[in-house]
């Protein structure tokens, strides 16, 4: 690990609840999450176009289709439609919030690693399994936070199990809470300073 002081901004801020990070962890999975489910109401389900009996006379009770949805292989009252909406919106501000606060909780953790030497981008998957495999993270979920993802990063960390690699700028609470190990290039920590703490874009 390199002797680098981590911003005590980011990395040492005092989490008293967990009520934000909860909030844009739960966000992060919301608008992740597809609407391809769907139901066939009793219109669209094929058949039913007879009315089962007569009207009156029976003593059953009346029905105009088998395709009602109290009966079987009838429609779905009130399914899923296959247009739901699952976002959930959550500021800027608020988000930059919780990853400085997701950031002191796993710093507290001890989590948090800044790589003292930059992996050499070879391309070829061995040479990235040993490089985490020194840091003594080879087992764990870990979490590389890098300057830029260039071809050859991503081809020779996409197939190493428990790793993901991202920029400073994609950093979500969701990867940080679920992360044995983050690990800092030095160029990316200072990204990730610039963009948590840095001045607002114009």
């Amino acid at each position: 690990m390199a002797d680098t002081k981590l911003n005590p901004e980011i990395f040492d801020l005092k989490v008293e609840n967990h009520e934000l990070i909860k909030t844009a962890y739960d966000a992060y999975l919301a608008n992740s999450r597809s609407s391809h489910a769907k139901t066939l109401k009793r219109g669209e389900v094929r058949g039913g176009g007879k009315k089962p009996w007569k009207q009156k006379g029976t003593g059953r009770a009346r029905f105009g289709s088998t395709r009602n949805p109290i009966w079987r292989h009838g429609g779905v009252a009130f399914g899923r439609t296959g247009e739901e909406n699952f976002t959930k919106n959550l500021s800027r501000s608020a988000k930059k919030v919780a990853i400085k606060r997701a950031l002191s909780v796993k710093n507290a953790e001890k989590a948090v690693i800044v790589a003292d030497k930059a992996m050499k981008e070879t391309g070829k998957t061995k040479d990235a399994a040993k490089y985490f495999a020194d840091l003594g993270l080879a087992n764990k979920n870990t979490l590389a936070v890098v300057h830029e993802k260039t071809p050859e990063l991503i081809r020779m960390t996409s197939n190493i199990a428990n790793l993901k690699v991202v920029r400073a700028t994609y950093l979500n609470v969701f990867d940080i809470m679920n992360a044995d190990a983050i690990v800092f290039s030095t160029d990316a920590l200072k990204d990730t300073e610039d963009w948590l703490i840095g001045k607002e874009e114009a």
